[in-house]
C-alpha cells in the first residue's frame, strides 16, 4: 500500500512492516498505540522503525491511519471527562459539616 508520511511517500506491505519490528523491543505505551504480532507498540517507535525519520517528521495520525489501513489493531488515547471545577475552600467546609436541614 502506498502512503505518504512526513511529506515522503513509502510503499508498506503488512508483511514488510512485521518484519521490520521483528526483534525490537516496545517502548512503554503511554498514548495512541499499534499492535503487532502480541505486543503493543507506541505509534511514534513504529514510524520510526519503518519510515527509518526522526520523530519529530512527522504526526501520530499519519502512521496510525497506515496502519489501520494495513490491518492493524490500533488504539487511541482515550477520551477523558470534561474537567470538575474544584470546590472552593468554603464549599469544601461545607461539604464537610453536611447541608443544612430545613425544618
Amino acid at each position: 500500500m502506498r502512503c505518504v508520511i512526513a511529506r515522503f511517500p513509502f510503499e508498506l506491505t503488512k508483511s514488510g512492516v512485521l518484519d521490520s519490528m521483528k526483534g525490537v523491543k516496545p517502548e512503554e505505551v503511554v498514548g495512541e498505540s499499534v499492535t503487532i504480532g502480541r505486543r503493543a507498540y507506541p505509534v511514534k517507535q513504529v514510524g520510526e522503525v519503518i519510515t527509518r525519520q526522526d520523530r519529530r517528521d512527522f504526526s501520530a495520525d499519519e502512521v496510525l491511519r497506515a496502519m489501520t489501513k494495513l490491518g492493524f489493531t490500533c488504539r487511541s488515547l482515550p477520551r477523558t471527562a470534561a474537567p470538575t471545577r474544584a470546590l472552593s475552600p468554603l464549599q469544601h467546609a461545607s461539604a464537610m459539616l453536611g447541608t443544612p436541614v430545613a425544618v
